[in-house]
């Protein structure tokens, strides 16, 4: 397996730092050497958020993604901006199809779209989105599967949320379907 240096991106409040440590999880529960390192503004909602993982059969040097990004998950326009510079050829890159646009990307990165605005509503929740996108990611990541996503929201938000944790799931299934 190729070293997988990823960066979740987005505004704070749209759950990229819960979906960047749910992918390093999922990871970890597979084998595979992972870090993760968040990212953020002072502010609660609204200001930036990233995080960083790294999922590796060896070990990990470093868990800081500063150059070589081989997938970027861009929830918003600012992320885009932020991170396309330092993706690698061939990266892939997959975005929020309601709040990216694609069309400055390099024809040397593979990109993803889905509206995971529109798949969260579908469900009954905005808040959702994020989920959205870990199906979206999870169906294209050769080793992840359906089920492994629905487990790991299971086990982060199961005994909190019994309801919302469904929400996720049904977020989650509907991405990884369409993807």
């Amino acid at each position: 397996m190729k070293t997988v240096k990823m960066v979740c991106a987005g505004f704070g409040g749209q759950g990229v730092l819960s979906m960047g440590q749910m992918v390093a999880l999922m990871a970890m529960k597979k084998g595979f050497n992972t870090s993760w390192m968040p990212s953020y503004g002072p502010e609660m909602r609204g200001g930036t958020a990233n995080c960083q993982v790294v999922i590796d059969e060896a070990e990990i040097a470093s868990p800081i993604v500063s150059e070589g990004i081989t997938l970027l998950l861009a929830m918003n326009q600012m992320a885009l901006t932020k991170f396309q510079p330092k993706l690698e050829k061939g990266a892939w890159l997959i975005v929020n199809s309601a709040l990216v646009d694609t069309k400055d990307v390099p024809s040397d990165v593979h990109i993803l779209k889905a509206d995971f605005n529109a798949i969260a509503q579908e469900v009954g929740n905005p808040k959702v989105q994020n989920m959205a996108a870990l199906g979206t990611l999870a169906a294209h990541m050769d080793i992840f599967n359906k089920q492994d996503g629905l487990d790991i929201i299971e086990e982060k938000f199961g005994k909190k949320n019994p309801e919302l944790t469904l929400l996720n799931q049904k977020a989650f299934e509907k991405a990884y379907d369409i993807s």
